[in-house]
């Protein structure tokens, strides 16, 4: 299951807004249907509003018509100006624009433009799958056969193009067979980890508890919990992390307990 794809000249989603209650594709032709996706939340999770990101600025040059490669590469500036400003603290949105502008420097014609940008947003798409497997397999060695995991918000498939980061260590770790339970927290206030993550566990047949965010103490104390696993909107050069709300308070309570956590 792909989260964010190229399909039939046009970027297909998961309307992450429906779920868990209906699991609905949505079809974007234009750069407009892009930002609206992202400044909706239809996608969501850093590296999928990258992917979605960089295929914008494809669709940008595609409906732009542009007879011309300086035209082309005009209309994905254009384009990615807009994108980035549907979420201007996003990271990963940013550095994939720039990405697929930057590719397009040596196009001689209005189509090799287009052909160099989805070429560049495919790169990024296919990148980000095989990172988050690699996440995987080397994450699901620090779980412990029998482990019962605490995760917050969704980085899972959702949050990427179809595997995850915190969520791909937990499916690699099921995929090799170990027994394992997940800890869902709900994540306030939108819910991700009731909406998304614990949506995911169950297509994906992995024994989980939708916990609210003020139980993990209790479950820690009461020895249910052996390890935390989490993603990360950003880590700094010096180690620090940024990621979702609430994120911090498991931080502190695994310290006090003695739990390992991994982002």
């Amino acid at each position: 299951m792909k989260t964010v794809e190229w399909v039939d000249g046009a970027l297909r989603l998961i309307d992450q807004t429906l779920l868990p209650d209906e699991l609905r594709y949505v079809a974007c032709s234009s750069c407009d249907d892009v930002c609206a996706a992202i400044r909706t939340m239809r996608v969501r999770g850093a590296p999928a509003i990258g992917v979605a990101a960089a295929f914008g600025v494809a669709l940008g040059v595609i409906e732009s018509r542009a007879g011309s490669a300086d035209s082309g590469r005009e209309a994905a500036r254009s384009c990615g100006a807009r994108l980035k400003a549907t979420r201007p603290t996003a990271v990963n949105l940013a550095w994939a624009v720039d990405r697929v502008v930057d590719a397009l420097g040596s196009a001689r014609s209005a189509d090799e433009v287009i052909v160099a940008a989805l070429a560049e947003a495919q790169r990024i798409s296919d990148e980000d799958e095989r990172m988050c497997r690699l996440i995987g397999r080397h994450g699901a060695e620090l779980v412990p056969d029998g482990a019962s995991i605490l995760t917050h918000c969704n980085a899972g498939g959702l949050a990427t193009v179809s595997y995850g980061t915190a969520l791909g260590v937990i499916r690699a770790a099921h995929a090799a067979g170990k027994r394992i339970h997940v800890y869902v927290d709900e994540t306030r206030p939108l819910l991700q980890g009731a909406r998304l993550t614990a949506w995911e566990l169950r297509q994906d047949g992995i024994s989980h508890t939708l916990i609210t965010d003020n139980m993990a103490g209790h479950f820690m104390r009461l020895g249910r919990i052996d390890l935390a696993v989490v993603g990360a909107d950003r880590i700094a050069a010096n180690g620090n992390v940024a990621n979702k709300i609430g994120t911090y308070s498991v931080a502190v309570l695994a310290r006090h307990h003695g739990l390992p956590m991994y982002v």
